[in-house]
């Protein structure tokens, strides 16, 4: 059962003739840690913040837990929104900043000092209760909203960009605890995000938008393997996919399934030959720089090597490249959808 789903979901700010939300219909499963992404701009905090009440749809229905809540006020939803700013209160402690949802609703004092203390538990607070946000790291005041939210034993937890103030270290370590967080109290969880390695790396689903349309949805591993469009394609992915045009069609391959034509099985790949022009080395890839002409017209490409293939490639050189048949996907040129594929000569 969905406990959360929108229907056909409408919003226009000021009579925009362009919608911030465009006709998005969308679920989430009980349990489901569904992620939203996509560039700035696309609607993803939009839609957000509509699911939670902040806003309020131009058209179409917000449902959660099998009703429709459209028009209700945000405490009516029972739903915990966690806010990119954490919003904690910088004159209470952390204790008080978690009990603050329970003392608002005439909980007693006991019972809400208890809920607060195994929430604190849970994400290891236990030993900060004392002091006050400004006394707290970046990661530590994100626990702090996570455990605010957690006490009010919402249906769904709604996320905002939760970790983009943290450092690129402590975002990585954050996000290893966001899911443990939720595998633990397995609540719906809806996360908005820009960042791929964080949808990528929490989602069970991911819902990539763009311009106020969802393009896709589905596994992280499903989403990258399989883009339903050019945009996805291109949005998901460091280096993003390359797109070569053939035949009417833009075929694609992502950057580490282009490979010296040596380390692809014979008979089994599309050969290119790739004029290299740029060298790069991050993290142990080497990313190689180049245009290809095999397919089509001159286009340029990326390829990302592992350490694992040591071919001497250099600069100003042209080198034999391939990709596996299977890897390869077709696009429509005009309307950038996923389409049948074609023949293409050597593979």
């Amino acid at each position: 059962m969905a406990v959360v789903e929108v229907r056909d979901l409408v919003k226009r700010f000021d009579g925009g003739r362009v919608p911030a939300i465009d006709r998005v219909s969308l679920a989430a499963a009980a349990g489901e840690y569904l992620v939203l992404l996509g560039p700035s701009g696309c609607g993803k905090t939009t839609l957000l913040r509509t699911i939670a009440g902040l806003e309020q749809p131009t058209s179409g229905d917000v449902l959660i837990g099998g009703h429709v809540v459209t028009g209700l006020p945000p405490r009516a939803r029972q739903i915990a929104m966690v806010f990119q700013s954490y919003a904690l209160y910088p004159h209470k402690t952390v204790l008080a900043n978690i009990v603050f949802p329970l003392r608002a609703v005439g909980m007693a004092r006991e019972e809400r000092e208890r809920k607060a203390r195994w929430a604190a538990e849970l994400l290891g607070l236990e030993l900060l209760l004392d002091r006050k946000p400004r006394q707290l790291s970046g990661g530590e005041r994100q626990r702090v909203a996570l455990a605010r939210a957690l006490v009010r034993d919402p249906q769904v937890f709604l996320l905002d960009e939760p970790l983009s103030n943290l450092d690129a270290k402590l975002r990585a370590s954050a996000r290893d605890e966001l899911k443990r967080f939720q595998q633990e109290v397995g609540t719906t969880t809806i996360y908005v995000t820009h960042d791929q390695a964080e949808a990528m790396g929490l989602g069970d689903r991911i819902a990539v938008l763009n311009a106020g349309q969802v393009h896709q949805a589905g596994p992280p591993v499903e989403v990258y393997d399989d883009p339903a469009d050019t945009f996805v394609a291109t949005f998901l992915g460091s280096p993003p996919m390359n797109l070569i045009p053939h035949d009417g069609k833009l075929v694609g391959f992502r950057p580490e399934h282009l490979l010296p034509v040596e380390n692809v099985p014979a008979g089994e790949g599309v050969t290119m030959p790739l004029a290299v022009e740029r060298l790069e080395y991050l993290s142990g890839d080497r990313h190689v720089y180049g245009t290809v002409s095999r397919i089509g017209e001159r286009t340029r490409v990326v390829a990302r090597l592992p350490a694992t293939v040591d071919t001497a490639i250099a600069t100003g050189e042209t080198h034999e490249f391939a990709v596996p048949g299977a890897r390869l996907r077709f696009f429509d040129t005009q309307s950038g959808q996923r389409s049948e594929p074609v023949r293409l000569d050597g593979g």
